[in-house]
């Protein structure tokens, strides 16, 4: 395929940018060159929006923006730039304007709601004893312990962080769904897929942690895109 776009990579909460490893090397086997995984503060949407946004403007030519999780919701804030070509949400939120992480949440809880915790300095952890269960059942127990282990925690306030324009309203998407999921309902996700009418919708039964449980079925949905938005 002639003229790839540029792959940004935004990842979510607790985890950072190596989340989306298997994804990079099975795209890099496909031949794409221009691919950048951003690393984000988690601190708030706005600076990791502003994070992200950054990134993409450096960036020559048209970039399609895949997000996990909360990196979602980041794609979704800033993601009107206009050489994005393409939203990908992989088992991600894609909240509308006025909406966040946390209300979307609060209206259907995730099965792993209770394995999250608050330390003293403001930060939510996912409990290492539970990570597995909770984020990542289909990989390996040694796999999930490392993922467990370097979990990245995001600022609890950053869940009630709302959305001001999305992106998904005015850019091409598609959507990811994970039917095993217990860190976002899986209702929750279809429930955003389809009011942002996507080009493609692609339902895995994979835990939430589809990007490295079942990298080869999303770099295919990404390749989806990609053909999508080249003609």
């Amino acid at each position: 395929m002639a003229d790839k776009p540029a792959i940004v990579l935004v990842h979510g909460f607790w985890g950072g940018a190596a989340h989306w490893s298997k994804v990079i090397l099975e795209l890099k086997r496909r031949d794409y060159r221009s691919l950048h995984a951003v690393e984000n503060p988690l601190t708030s949407l706005a600076e990791d929006a502003e994070r992200t946004r950054k990134m993409v403007k450096q960036i020559d030519g048209p970039v399609l923006l895949v997000g996990h999780s909360y990196g979602g919701a980041v794609i979704t804030e800033m993601g009107d730039l206009p050489n994005v070509t393409g939203l990908v949400y992989v088992a991600a939120f894609a909240p509308d304007a006025g909406e966040s992480p946390g209300g979307i949440s609060q209206e259907l809880p995730p099965a792993a709601f209770e394995n999250i915790a608050p330390d003293s300095d403001g930060y939510l952890w996912v409990k290492q004893d539970k990570y597995r269960e909770s984020f990542c059942q289909d990989l390996p127990e040694d796999e999930a312990y490392v993922l467990a282990v370097t979990q990245k925690a995001p600022l609890a306030s950053t869940f009630g962080d709302n959305i001001t324009a999305p992106a998904w309203a005015k850019k091409p998407t598609w959507y990811q769904i994970s039917t095993d999921d217990r860190m976002i309902n899986p209702e929750n996700e279809r429930k955003m897929a389809a009011r942002m009418s996507p080009r493609d919708t692609l339902e895995l039964p994979a835990s939430h942690a589809s990007l490295a449980s079942r990298p080869t079925e999303i770099t295919d949905f990404i390749e989806t895109a990609v053909r999508d938005t080249s003609g």
